[in-house]
């Protein structure tokens, strides 16, 4: 068969939410793949797979989404490709009305904004935003909506794995913003698709990329070595330029703080970087908070947030 796009869906014990996701893979005009790769569910997901008959069902040991991912993709035989978590869906007509245009344009990548939806309830609709620079609006210029919204070329893909480690750190809960950063890297034709390209449903079953504890520090650990090593490339081909210096500030800045909420020194670090890079940044914070930052440095505005805090912890609980 020929195919025109191949949806790959990771899933692991969300057997409540992928048939959802997977029906909304179907019924396009187009030949469309479906691959799930089941990585170690507990829930009957395998067993429910069996009975999918236009679904490539795959098991995999547990390794985490960026494995699962990427052992779907040796199966993936379409001309274009999209990524969709189990947990969210696509709106009727996506992958034909996006296929349609990555043809008429000859897009290496077609975007789209994303509806937002909170269990089964539309909270509100984020359109694309426009711009007129990918690699900084993947930085953090702008919203850049979600890749599950996108569809990508299969040439375009094939270069660019799902990231499992680079070097010395894991990037299992940040593979699509590595992904999407590296995909901009690249310097792709990019077309816009004027209508949601992704049902993206927030509830509280937990997230990869939304971790507590220690969970947390490794994804703030990731997120900053993406930035790290995107930047060094950028800085190497001689592409950095002050907007996207800027750009990158906007996003390294609040990891400063989040990273300083556990590990000050490291914070610190991360706001120096932040300084070093864009010399005239001002802290976005409004109010008090921003003029302490300035008045006073990050370092210190950040152990008096920290002595406030375990001073209000007890009126929490």
């Amino acid at each position: 068969m020929n195919v025109d796009v191949s949806v790959i869906i990771p899933t692991r014990d969300r057997l409540w939410a992928l048939p959802q996701a997977v029906e909304s893979c179907r019924g396009a005009a187009c030949q469309v793949q479906i691959i799930v790769a089941d990585d170690g569910s507990t829930d009957g997901t395998w067993d429910w797979l069996q009975d999918q008959p236009d679904v490539l069902a795959l098991q995999t040991d547990g390794w985490g989404k960026p494995f699962a991912v990427n052992r779907a993709y040796r199966e993936v035989r379409g001309r274009y490709v999209r990524f969709l978590d189990s947990d969210d869906w696509l709106p009727p007509g996506t992958i034909d009305r996006q296929l349609a245009l990555a043809e008429e344009t000859g897009a290496d990548v077609v975007v789209a904004g994303a509806e937002i939806w909170r269990d089964d309830h539309l909270e509100r609709t984020k359109p694309w935003v426009h711009s007129d620079d990918f690699i900084a609006q993947q930085l953090g210029e702008s919203d850049s909506s979600h890749y599950s919204a996108f569809t990508f070329r299969r040439e375009l893909a094939d270069e660019i794995p799902h990231r499992t480690s680079f070097p010395a750190a894991n990037f299992a809960s940040r593979d699509d913003r590595c992904f999407m950063i590296e995909v901009s890297l690249a310097h792709p034709e990019v077309a816009v698709s004027d209508e949601p390209g992704l049902c993206h449903r927030h509830h509280d079953r937990g997230r990869l990329q939304f971790r507590r504890g220690l969970g947390d520090v490794g994804t703030n650990i990731q997120h900053l070595l993406i930035y790290r090593q995107a930047l060094r490339l950028l800085e190497d081909r001689g592409e950095l330029t002050p907007r996207r210096k800027r750009a990158a500030c906007k996003a390294l800045w609040p990891l400063a703080h989040w990273i300083a909420y556990t590990h000050p020194a490291e914070g610190a670090d991360v706001a120096a970087w932040v300084y070093e890079l864009c010399p005239d940044f001002r802290p976005p914070e409004p109010g008090a908070l921003g003029a302490l930052y300035e008045r006073v440095g990050f370092r210190r505005t950040e152990q008096i947030l920290r002595v406030r805090r375990t001073l209000l912890q007890p009126f929490q609980r």
